[in-house]
């Protein structure tokens, strides 16, 4: 979740992100393939466009893999723009929404809400100690 909210959005950028579900699969394809294609399950780097918008097809195992598989974002009940907002809001939000405030701007179920907000902050947590694991490691090699 850190690379995805790392650089600041311009208001502009965010309102447009936010409006349709096909923007944000844009914007979650071009970062999780900026460096580019990489078949997960052979390694080919070579693709052709998926059945479904911004997904992409290896040429050599025919496997496809949308923008939002392996994020949080991947099998979400409710409309990923919703998810967006819910993800920057706690990721970068001024203010620390409660899940009864993002259920009301939303039109979701407060449990929703409340339940997507708990996978990212454990996504996060998550983060957290990987990099303290990493921290820990390279000074085990330098000593």
């Amino acid at each position: 979740m850190g690379p995805l909210f790392k650089k600041e959005l311009t208001p502009e950028q965010l309102q447009e992100l936010f409006v349709s579900d096909d923007k944000c699969y844009q914007f979650l394809s071009e970062l999780k393939w900026e460096d580019g294609y990489k078949c997960r399950k052979c390694g080919n780097t070579n693709y052709c466009p998926g059945k479904s918008p911004h997904s992409r097809r290896c040429t050599k195992c025919k496997t496809e893999e949308s923008a939002a598989a392996g994020t949080i974002f991947h099998n979400c009940k409710f409309p990923v723009s919703k998810a967006f907002y819910i993800a920057y809001n706690v990721c970068k939000g001024k203010e620390d929404l409660s899940s009864y405030e993002l259920a009301r701007r939303l039109s979701l179920r407060q449990m929703t809400c409340w339940n997507f907000k708990t996978k990212i902050n454990k996504a996060l947590q998550q983060m957290d100690s990987l990099t303290e694991i990493e921290k820990s490691s390279i000074q085990k090699i330098l000593s």
